[in-house]
Order: C-alpha cells, then structure tokens, then sequence
C-alpha cells in the first residue's frame, strides 16, 4: 500500500479535489507563481495559466506571485527584473486573469510572509533541505555554489502558501517533494503551537508537458519557444527557423524525429486535434506544409490574447496599479497571518 507521500496517494487526493472543485470552490485557496526570469510561452500557457484561469473562473480564491526575490536563487544580476515584472502582468491579464478575482503580488512587495521564513526555518533539518530535488538539481544547472537562499527555496515555497492559507497548489510531478514539505511545515508548526496553518494538497496537472518546436524542453536559452508577447509575425519567423530533418513524409515519431514531432505537438495542443492526425493529413506535403500549418494553428489561437496584450501595453498605469493593488491585498493577508503567528507563539507584547 502506498504510503501518504507517494504519486499514487497524491494523484488520487487530486483527482478527488478535481472532481469536487465545480460543486465547492469556495472551500478551496490555491496559490501559484512564476519567477521574472524572462518573458512567457505557449509552455507555460498551457501548462498552468490557462488552468489558472479556469480555476478562477470556478470561483476558486485564486493567488498568483511574481517570485522576484526566487530570481536570485540561482543568478548573480536582477537585470531587467522590473521588465519582466510588468510583462508578465500585462501576459496574465491578457490570457484572462481578473485582478479583482485574482490577487497578483511580487514577493519583494510583501514583508510580512517573508517574516515567516524565521518560525518555519525552526521546524525543518539542514538534511531535509538538502535532500530537496530541485534545490539539487538548481544547483547543478547553476554550477553555483550551494547559496543560503538555494538551500531554504522550498521554505521560502512554504510561506508564500502557507500565508494565503493556501490548500491547493497546482504543480506538476516533479513538484511534489514542494507540498510534502509545506505539509510537513504546517504540521509541525499547528503541533506545536497550535492550529493556523490548512493542509496542503497538490493539483496535479493533467496537461502534457509542451516540448519545444526542436522537441527538447521549451526553453528561452534553447531558442525553441514561442512567447506569448511574440507578434504573428514574429512567431512565423521563430517557427520558419525551426530545424526539422531531411525526410518529406510527416510522421509524429517524439524519439526518431524531435524536430517534426515538437512542431505536431504545438499544432495540437492549438487545435485541439491529436497529433497523428495533423501528420496524416499534412503527409507529403513536407516540413514547409507543416511549418504553415503550425504557424497557422499558433496565430489563429492567440490572436485575441495579442489584442488584449497590446491594448495592455498602451496603459501601463493600469497595469502598475494592478500590481500595486494585489501588493496591498497581500500584505494586509500577510500581516493577519503574521499576526495569529505571533499569537500562536506567545509572541505578542
């Protein structure tokens, strides 16, 4: 029998939270975020905005934190940070995050839930932080050493869904050893001062990972990814440059033909069709054909996600106050949070 932390155990308590979110969303706070380390893509579209706005759609309270300060976990610049910041406002709320549904916050912005790290650090080992997936595998992307903020990154993780009261996290496989530790944190902290902190549970994505247009992992540094800010123009230059092979008949093979098959895999994923009936219907008609069908498929999709994007970008005061107004909004959650800590642990004066 699988024990509580196992996939098995984790994807059946997701399902059951899948199933129960369109009759009860108001029992659910999910929080969510990406690190400012560049501009969004169709990977990152498919696999968590657009889940992000359904479940705000739901009448999920739904959370989602520009991680500025996670940016310097792994790099030695904040180089165009405030940048990035803006665009990925102005890319959530043209994908269709409401700000008045959805509280967006940067975590440089919101003192009070980095105050938790200090009683949360208190309740996990230097070994359990170590033994952290992701905290190993950042640390030999980087070829950094091992920095203070690396090595307590799944805390930090902790706080920003513990202060929102979080109990939902939407995350992939791979994620998992996240929640365990928030629920680990959690417990111990309500064991041993006392119940404030809910039970976390992961969502578990059910969208397949998006490759690349080459088939390896979408990546800005690979090239191989269409940014959501990119123009119609622009995405059929970036899909025009992608490298296929030298055979004419389209087939959808992921391990002999990455090239081909990264480029299938976005054309359905934008049409909704499957793959081997996209290369059936192209066939002989070569990379060229497909090329124009992706490209066809990617500009049809975002068309009115481009629009809304581009009147976003002519009213940054807009996009500013947005961002501006969930920082308010988080620092009054976090500060309530903070205070029933405080309470919790006797520290009030």
């Amino acid at each position: 029998m699988p024990n509580e932390l196992s996939y098995e155990v984790s994807l059946e308590r997701s399902n059951q939270i899948r199933a129960d979110l369109p009759q009860h969303p108001e029992k659910y706070t999910m929080l969510t975020g990406d690190r400012p380390t560049g501009r969004l893509h169709l990977g990152h579209y498919f696999g968590t905005l657009k889940s992000r706005v359904e479940l705000q759609e739901l009448g999920v309270h739904t959370n989602v934190l520009i991680a500025d300060y996670q940016v310097i976990t792994d790099r030695d610049s904040t180089d165009n940070i405030q940048d990035n910041v803006y665009n990925m406002v102005i890319d959530y709320l043209a994908c269709g995050l409401d700000p008045d549904k959805t509280m967006i916050y940067t975590h440089s912005a919101v003192p009070a839930c980095n105050q938790l790290m200090l009683p949360f650090l208190s309740l996990v080992s230097e070994a359990l932080l170590q033994r952290n997936p992701t905290v190993k595998a950042e640390m030999e992307a980087s070829g950094h050493e091992l920095t203070g903020l690396l090595l307590t990154y799944p805390v930090h993780q902790a706080c920003d869904i513990l202060f929102t009261k979080g109990n939902v996290v939407p995350v992939g496989r791979d994620q998992l050893p996240h929640i365990e530790l928030t629920r680990t944190i959690a417990r111990k902290f309500n064991n041993r001062y006392g119940n404030v902190f809910p039970e976390v549970d992961a969502l578990l994505s059910d969208t397949p990972l998006l490759p690349g247009l080459d088939g390896r992992k979408m990546s800005k540094s690979y090239g191989n990814a269409i940014n959501i800010s990119m123009t119609a123009e622009e995405t059929a230059k970036r899909i025009k440059k992608s490298q296929t092979d030298g055979e004419r008949m389209i087939t959808f093979d992921p391990e002999a033909r990455p090239g081909v098959s990264g480029l299938l895999s976005t054309a359905a994923i934008c049409t909704g069709r499957s793959e081997v009936e996209i290369a059936e219907e192209i066939g002989m008609g070569g990379s060229g054909q497909l090329k124009k069908y992706v490209t066809e498929s990617v500009n049809e999709y975002f068309a009115p996600i481009r629009a809304r994007r581009e009147e976003l970008v002519q009213d940054m005061d807009y996009v500013k106050d947005v961002l501006r107004e969930g920082n308010r909004r988080a620092n009054e959650v976090a500060e309530a949070t903070l205070a029933e800590v405080r309470e919790a642990m006797g520290m009030v004066y």
